[in-house]
């Protein structure tokens, strides 16, 4: 709850260095690079004040060089995530009543060192432990969480400025209270930023967090750990665990204290969690908070008005970047028949120039996916395409991990709107496109709307305005982020809020005011300063 008020920074969007040939930024980057890579590090769970190390040792290795060792962490288990519950919970109190202004300074603090000597370090970590080229790494691990970390600290003030009306000879105040008890949060690998921000977002406003980061981020989260202790933020406030999905969850969703969630993930453990959290919900003392993105089937739709080389780029840099594994990743589109021939041509042309290998050759377009597991979904995905008579591999279709995770950018083109590729999330560098007739325009947008269960992210593209508009309200629950003329990626912290509903999860808006509201609860007070001493009101006296 806030103690009083002040004016904070005003934030701004960090901005993107270029890391183009010769810079400054390129060379620190590279070197960082190297000097991370030849280090094998000895990874420790953060529990209280303690660094908690296990004789239960898990590698981490590189996606794209699966042979390199960056290092080990300690995985822990069930009495691990019961440490973690009773630290969080002895912190819970002084932090919950230490002025807003000071828990605000510690991320602002952690914003700014990461902005500066920090930058090279979680964005050469981020390349190592999740393979993304440079400039992917850039505009996640280092400007999309300083965003975060600085624009929530405004989105707190305005919250905390939210005030009730008091009428004549009466006082009338709300305290935006942190929730009682600890809140779980459990981040993916796909976002270094991501995995900071769920649990520097909760604990900003209050609230005491245990952290459970995907096994294959944790390289970069046990260093985001770090910048955050080193910007002052006490034990016990945020405690990170690596610990199975299954025992993690065995105890935190029958623990009494358990407030909330802060999830992103897939949309089958987030129904799971859901539906754990509804059996145990007599157990808790309160009604926990559920907060979740999950996946999405997100889409492009180009009307016959639409510039065929702005499609095709769409197309390119929406599926392709960082190798189709973001939530918000193009993988479904619908092109016109009027377009397709030359929408293909310049896809095809542009997948030639695209060069795939290790983050460290800065030429490298295209790295590695995350694991083994990811990479024989994706591989199914495209041997029963090659053997199905619906659909054609007009681009890509390779694939190798005898070294790394490497899947060639693969384009599908499917004579049936419902194939599976076309409705199921497959999360790798996969596109399906379906060729409609031109002038079928209201009726592709109907079939888009229907065909995925999915509602996070999507993109019209057309020169018709009256088609825009119109695409735009008949898809408006289709996509939680919704793009005109450009590609469904890369929503900017305080510029696109982000966050879809259907399946795609609670649409809570990560960047914005609302997603911090879900982490406070409110109580109204009222004062009265001269004080009635007489039930009487003045209808009661008798007529005369």
């Amino acid at each position: 709850m806030a103690t009083g008020f002040f004016r904070v920074p005003t934030p701004v969007n960090e901005p993107v260095k270029s890391y183009a040939p010769g810079s400054p930024e390129r060379e620190e980057l590279q070197r960082t690079y190297k000097e991370l890579k030849s280090k094998e590090i000895d990874v420790p769970m953060y529990i209280g004040g303690d660094k908690v190390y296990t004789d239960n040792k898990k590698p981490m290795l590189q996606p794209h060089d699966h042979q390199h060792i960056l290092g080990h962490f300690s995985e822990g288990d069930a009495s691990h995530v019961e440490q973690a519950i009773n630290a969080a919970l002895a912190a819970r109190e002084e932090w919950a009543a230490m002025g807003w202004e000071h828990r605000a300074s510690i991320f602002l603090k952690a914003a700014e060192l990461l902005a500066g000597p920090w930058r090279a370090r979680l964005n050469a970590a981020t390349m190592l432990g999740q393979s993304k080229n440079a400039y992917q790494a850039e505009i996640d691990a280092a400007c999309e969480l300083i965003d975060f970390l600085r624009f929530n600290v405004q989105y707190a003030t305005e919250i905390y400025h939210m005030q009730p009306e008091s009428s004549p000879g009466v006082w009338n105040r709300m305290e935006h209270r942190p929730l009682e008890g600890f809140v779980f949060a459990l981040t993916p690998f796909n976002f270094t930023a991501i995995a900071g921000n769920l649990p520097a977002s909760v604990a900003m406003m209050g609230n005491v967090v245990v952290w459970k980061p995907a096994h294959t981020q944790i390289y970069a989260a046990q260093m985001i750990m770090e910048l955050f202790r080193e910007a002052g933020l006490p034990d016990g406030v945020i405690n990170l665990v690596y610990v199975d999905g299954p025992t993690t969850g065995e105890v935190i969703f029958n623990h009494a204290d358990f407030a909330g969630i802060h999830f992103t993930g897939s949309t089958g453990v987030f129904q799971h969690i859901w539906k754990t959290i509804g059996t145990n919900i007599h157990k808790y003392k309160s009604y926990p908070r559920i907060v979740g993105e999950t996946g999405g089937k997100d889409f492009i739709v180009a009307h016959n008005s639409a510039d065929a080389k702005q499609v095709a780029t769409g197309i390119v840099r929406g599926a392709f970047e960082y190798q189709g594994q973001k939530c918000s990743a193009a993988s479904r589109a619908y092109i016109p028949s009027n377009l397709w021939e030359d929408v293909k041509n310049y896809v095809v042309e542009d997948l030639k120039t695209f060069k795939m290998g290790p983050p460290e050759d800065f030429s490298n377009f295209i790295n590695a996916v995350i694991d083994e597991k990811s990479f024989d979904k994706i591989a199914k995905y495209i041997d029963n395409a090659k053997e199905s008579n619906e659909v054609e591999v007009i681009a890509g279709g390779n694939y190798d991990k005898s070294k790394g995770y490497f899947i060639e950018p693969t384009v599908l083109l499917s004579h049936n709107p419902q194939y599976v590729t076309m409705c199921e999330e497959i999360f790798g560098p996969v596109i399906t496109i379906y060729v409609y007739d031109e002038n079928n325009f209201e009726e592709t947008l109907e079939l888009v709307n229907s065909t995925s269960p999915y509602a996070l992210t999507g993109a019209i593209f057309s020169r018709d305005r009256y088609a825009a508009e119109f695409a735009t309200k008949m898809l408006e629950n289709a996509a939680g982020n919704f793009y005109i003329n450009d590609k469904p990626t890369g929503a900017v912290v305080g510029q696109q809020p982000f966050g879809g509903a259907r399946a795609s999860g609670t649409n809570d808006k990560a960047g914005s005011m609302l997603n911090l509201l879900r982490w406070v609860s409110a109580r109204s007070i009222k004062e009265t300063f001269v004080t009635p001493t007489d039930y009487r009101y003045p209808f009661l006296g008798e007529n005369k």
